[in-house]
């Protein structure tokens, strides 16, 4: 029943990149996923890794960091970054049009086993480890940790005396929430926050993952509550407050590399382990307020800087 589902799930996956992408090419731009070289079906050489990214900074500074270690060992390395959510990406995955990607244990975990209960980092990986298919494979998790969080600004928190996503809750349908599309019907997104709280909103807006229309909609009040990542530095820099979520809707969501598992050689294995074994949720903070800096570094440089001053080049 397991592999129904989510063949069912993948199926639909496939026909949503199918959309997608028609969309772009009458758009005249280009297909992230389409690729030249030969080998797997629509992939890159066997000796060349296709690094992906999902479409927000910190997952495509990520991808940098994971492209370049790889690069450092004399790794073949293609990059097709800013692909989309995971419901556009995974199908790559899946057909060897990319073979790398960073990834977060548990709504990855729930993507491909919704029925998944476990909540807990150890847990999750371990499940997560059993239910990829079977040509996929995770390496190493890194203690690093970035959740979705249910966000408001303090003057709400203040004026519903709001610390907890269960103190909200008798107030959610008098508030419009904002947030990626994706976030709308994941199981531990509005779904999720309906279960467990009783959390039902007057209204969901579409906007971005993480980032300037979902910011921008929060601060200027269009929305009043939102989904941001819990390492964002706009929270701080917004006075934003991320509720508690004191009934554990969200579960670990430990960065781990996601991958083909025919191309996780042990040196593969080795460059990628060794960037887990330094990436922590204070690295991932750090990495995003950089990327955010006046300056506005391209994720490249951000990883490039990063990966040096960790002796990784």
């Amino acid at each position: 029943m397991e592999r129904s589902v989510l063949s069912s799930r993948t199926a639909l996956a496939a026909l949503t990149v199918t959309a997608a992408l028609a969309v772009t090419a009458c758009g005249g731009g280009g297909d992230p996923l389409a690729g030249g070289g030969s080998g797997q079906s629509g992939g890159a050489p066997a000796e060349t890794i296709v690094v992906g990214s999902a479409n927000f900074p910190e997952n495509q500074i990520l991808a940098e960091i994971y492209a370049q270690a790889l690069q450092a060992k004399g790794v073949t390395v293609e990059k097709r970054l800013n692909i989309g959510s995971r419901e556009t990406y995974f199908p790559g995955l899946e057909d060897g049009s990319i073979d790398l990607i960073p990834d977060y244990t548990g709504v990855l975990l729930q993507f491909v086993k919704p029925d998944a209960t476990e909540k807990e980092p150890d847990a999750v990986y371990t499940a997560l480890q059993g239910a990829l298919p079977e040509a996929l494979t995770v390496l190493e998790r890194s203690e690093a940790e970035n959740k979705d969080a249910i966000v408001v600004t303090r003057e709400t928190a203040t004026r519903l005396n709001a610390t907890t996503i269960e103190d909200l809750a008798p107030n959610c349908g008098q508030l419009v929430f904002g947030g990626p599309p994706e976030f709308q019907t994941r199981p531990d997104g509005i779904p999720g926050v309906a279960a467990t709280y009783g959390c039902t909103f007057a209204e969901y807006r579409a906007l971005d993952a993480g980032g300037p229309l979902t910011v921008g909609a929060l601060t200027n009040g269009d929305v009043q509550a939102a989904d941001l990542f819990t390492t964002d530095p706009s929270l701080e820099a917004n006075g934003f407050v991320a509720l508690e979520d004191s009934k554990n809707n969200f579960a670990a969501q430990n960065v781990v590399p996601l991958m083909t598992k025919a191309k996780a050689t042990p040196e593969v294995t080795a460059a990628l382990n060794a960037v887990s074994a330094q990436l922590t949720t204070e690295e991932l903070i750090a990495l995003n307020t950089e990327a955010s800096s006046d300056t506005k570094p391209n994720p490249e440089t951000v990883a490039k800087n990063w990966l040096e001053g960790k002796g990784l080049l």
